[in-house]
């Protein structure tokens, strides 16, 4: 492996481990990764509610008729968990779709109420062959920042232009630019394959096609890759060493509503079939997590650093001093540490270096003596003597 894997940057930065006491596949985030992970979902929860979004939280197991009906009994069962408790069976959720779907049926919808878009961080469970399992690349329980969005036919496009939109703003943050995209269509000569009328499967590749093309992104198309029950948009990102990862996905339903019955009421009284665009902006969670730390090579942007900067006194003698500062600082809502260690002001340069963190700030006798501190910032070195609201704002900069 090398230097740059999130295997080893993960346990040099103390961030996550996987452990098979636990169980493979299964992954304990350590509190600086749970830190990063925690200031994703801050960020992903306020996007979405911006954008029109409402957040939804739904169990982890459900009655194992809830998956008969949606069709994973019979064509995703290798990859479910499913277990026995008084007499009646139950399956630990490897999507979240149906529990989305029951709260949309929950209660009547006009055409007035639509589109619908429902949020959720979701933790499923998928069962993975143990030579598949990589990292955090390929897990057995995972994060999903999962939605879905229920519209009628004439809302799809402009849904799914919204959706492009969103999706290159919430990479974008994440300092990942590059993409490779791809249109996942049905093959015509195999329509036996595929769920759905030929009328319904025109109207969605062609509102994606069409978005795809009104916002000037190029794409390939995949003709006979989409899945049977419905085309897809794939946003693939490029991250620092040329690699496509997969991360943004924006796909049609037509198996869901139809087994499920959903629909709302048209402008004329009657009931009109609901379209269901399942999307996913950022992936898993894990494996976000582990292209953001190869793509950065563990150096996190200072807005997602789980400890933003560390102070280093020189000696105990200004221990009193660089304690204000640290108290100063987290007033402030920055995420700082403390080396209270006794070790020479070289040395812990050295370790704050090895574990990247942003910045380094150094307590010492002209800093007490001028009410400053002296700040390095990491693989860059001394940027000045400074106040601790220049610092802060320094910091609010590069946010």
């Amino acid at each position: 492996m090398s230097d740059a894997d999130h295997r080893v940057l993960g346990q040099q930065l103390d961030l996550f481990s996987i452990n098979e006491e636990v169980g493979t596949g299964l992954v304990l985030w350590h509190p600086k990764g749970t830190i990063v992970r925690r200031i994703i979902r801050d960020f992903w929860e306020n996007e979405h509610l911006k954008n029109g979004y409402q957040l939804v939280c739904t169990p982890h197991i459900a009655q194992g008729e809830l998956w008969k009906i949606s069709g994973h009994m019979d064509y995703y069962r290798e990859n479910m968990y499913i277990f026995e408790k008084d007499g009646e069976s139950y399956v630990v959720k490897p999507m979240n779709c149906p529990f989305h779907i029951q709260i949309y049926k929950s209660q009547p919808r006009s055409y007035r109420d639509l589109p619908i878009r429902y949020a959720e961080w979701g933790t499923v469970y998928r069962y993975e062959r143990s030579g598949t399992l990589h990292g955090l690349l390929r897990v057995r329980g995972f994060t999903q920042d999962d939605a879905h969005i229920f519209c009628t036919k004439e809302q799809v496009y402009s849904e799914i232009l919204k959706l492009l939109d969103f999706a290159e703003h919430m990479l974008q943050k994440f300092g990942l630019n590059e993409y490779k995209v791809y249109l996942s269509t049905r093959d015509p000569n195999q329509p036996e394959r595929y769920m759905g009328s030929e009328r319904k499967w025109q109207l969605a590749q062609n509102a994606l096609a069409k978005a795809l093309k009104e916002k000037g992104i190029g794409y390939c198309e995949m003709q006979g890759e989409a899945v049977f029950y419905g085309p897809k948009i794939d946003v693939n990102v490029v991250d620092a060493s040329g690699r496509e990862w997969q991360c943004t996905t924006i796909q049609f339903d037509f198996n869901l509503p139809k087994r499920f019955c959903i629909n709302y009421i048209g402008q004329d009284g009657r009931k009109r079939e609901v379209i269901m665009i399942h999307r996913a902006l950022l992936g898993a969670i894990e494996r976000f997590f582990a292209i953001l730390i190869e793509h950065h090579k563990g150096n996190f942007p200072v807005w997602l650093a789980p400890i933003q900067a560390i102070i280093l006194p020189i000696s105990d003698y200004y221990m009193e001093y660089a304690e204000r500062v640290h108290r100063k600082m987290l007033s402030l809502g920055l995420r700082v540490d403390i080396d209270s260690s006794s070790s020479t002001i070289g040395y812990k340069i050295r370790q704050a270096e090895l574990q990247k963190i942003p910045y380094m700030i150094i307590c010492g006798k002209r800093e007490a003596e001028q009410g400053k501190i002296s700040v390095r910032e990491h693989s860059v070195g001394n940027i000045g003597l400074l106040t601790i609201k220049e610092f802060f704002k320094n910091i609010e900069r590069n946010a």
